[in-house]
């Protein structure tokens, strides 16, 4: 599922304006990766690279000059690889399917780099590409070793990641209304898995569900690694084992989105396999909750990016006060970061092509302020070590996150993920109703 050719060339023609001058810019789709012997993981393009083409196979490299015409080069029409891996655009397909205005088969890469080098002052590229870089210091050299020949080797390397980044922060329309679908498959997902849950199912079958939803709405593949953690591997943020079973009394902790036509969503839901909150994990639940609600007043344009993160924060350190998880004064506790003993990462990122995407949170120093069309995660929690001995046991082993998707508009935030219950009495309802 991608996008018109059209918005893909719009982007192209804006980073060149961007970047200026007698530039030539490139950037690599990617390669196949292995998994294991003659098994390769399912392809997946660069982020910046299907961002600014739409092209998902392998080993794609596009160029972008500055009049604003594109060119490809690629993998060529070959009956007998597509007979054993599937079909592949080629040269035409690149430029009737993809707005290029040239393309070339891979074994002439090369050849069409020097030809589009060629007296260019500077070339453009990400600086993370370490072999693209390498690749492009050698044309630069060919070029340079040509220059009896009337040839002029580009001057200059420039890093455009930052120019890219910042144009992926911001999300045009037809990237919205993509999250959301996604967003809203992620729903669906989160919401089957409430209603399926039974005391005494494996973690991994729980994550089943899930998969099973995104895929039957159209998303063939989560966003990351589904994270399905009951009782206390809810406090390992990354748990992705999948692989307990689920006991009576345990809190679930879901964090899981799905991917679709590269963008991802990201929801997290933290609820009783029995359906039902005991009082203390009501009473951690309610504190993330309030959290959540006091950050997302916060996600309006202008506010910090670090302001909502600030609310929460002071949200929670109250609460852990008022429940004698944490003594002292509330400022002291964080400016001192005491809290971060229960609560040790932000409380959101930026969303897009990557679940945790690209754009920078400072700009000149200062948290930057949020703006229309960025999409902010809202992810509070809580994470009780069940080994803390310092805690009164009934805390022990509870982790809880509340995370939902928001988009930031003009008149307010607006959560993507909208529908899925997170009210202690909503979840309680759902579950009942499938008891």
């Amino acid at each position: 599922m991608t996008l018109s050719p059209d918005i893909y060339r719009a982007r192209r023609q804006r980073l060149m304006q961007q970047l200026g001058g007698d530039t030539v810019a490139v950037v690599r789709a990617g390669e196949l990766c292995t998994r294991n012997n003659d098994c390769d993981y399912e392809f997946r393009p660069n982020s910046s690279f299907f961002y600014l083409t739409g092209f998902n196979e392998p080993s794609a490299v596009l160029f972008m000059l500055p009049d604003g015409a594109s060119h490809l080069a690629v993998l060529p029409k070959d009956p007998e690889r597509e007979q054993w891996d599937g079909f592949r655009h080629g040269m035409t397909g690149a430029m009737q399917d993809f707005a290029m205005d040239g393309a070339v088969e891979l074994d002439e890469l090369d050849d069409l780099a020097l030809e589009l080098l060629d007296g260019k002052q500077q070339v453009a590229l990400l600086f993370d590409d370490a072999l693209l870089r390498d690749q492009v210091l050698n044309w630069r050299d060919e070029l340079a070793a040509k220059a009896r020949q009337g040839a002029q080797a580009p001057v200059t390397l420039l890093d455009m990641t930052d120019a890219v980044h910042e144009m992926r922060l911001i999300k045009d329309s037809a990237e919205i209304e993509l999250m959301e679908r996604a967003a809203q498959i992620s729903v669906q997902a989160h919401t089957q898995a409430m209603q399926s849950v039974a005391p005494g199912m494996m973690e991994y079958q729980l994550e089943a569900e899930l998969n099973y939803v995104f895929m039957k709405q159209g998303a063939r593949v989560p966003a990351y690694n589904n994270i399905v953690a009951s009782g206390s591997n809810a406090c390992v943020l990354h748990y992705i084992k999948n692989d307990e079973q689920i006991e009576d009394g345990d809190l679930i902790l879901i964090d899981a989105g799905c991917e679709l036509g590269c963008y991802a969503s990201d929801i997290t839901r933290t609820f009783p396999a029995n359906g039902k909150f005991s009082e203390p994990q009501a009473q951690l639940y309610q504190l993330v909750l309030d959290a959540y609600h006091a950050g997302l007043k916060l996600m309006t344009v202008g506010q910090p990016y670090e302001a909502f993160h600030n609310a929460a924060v002071e949200v929670l350190t109250q609460g852990l006060v008022e429940l004698g998880l944490l003594q002292g004064s509330v400022a002291e506790l964080i400016e001192s970061k005491a809290y971060r003993a229960f609560y040790m990462h932000n409380t959101g990122h930026w969303l897009g092509l990557d679940v945790h995407d690209c754009g920078r949170y400072k700009v000149d120093g200062a948290s930057r302020p949020l703006q229309e069309g960025m999409v902010v995660t809202l992810e509070p929690g809580l994470y009780i070590n069940p080994d803390d001995e310092s805690v009164d046991p009934k805390w022990r082993g509870i982790g809880i996150r509340i995370e939902d998707d928001i988009l930031i508009q003009a008149q307010g935030p607006y959560v993507l993920t909208h529908g899925l219950a997170k009210e202690i009495d909503e979840i309680e309802a759902l579950m009942a109703a499938n008891a």
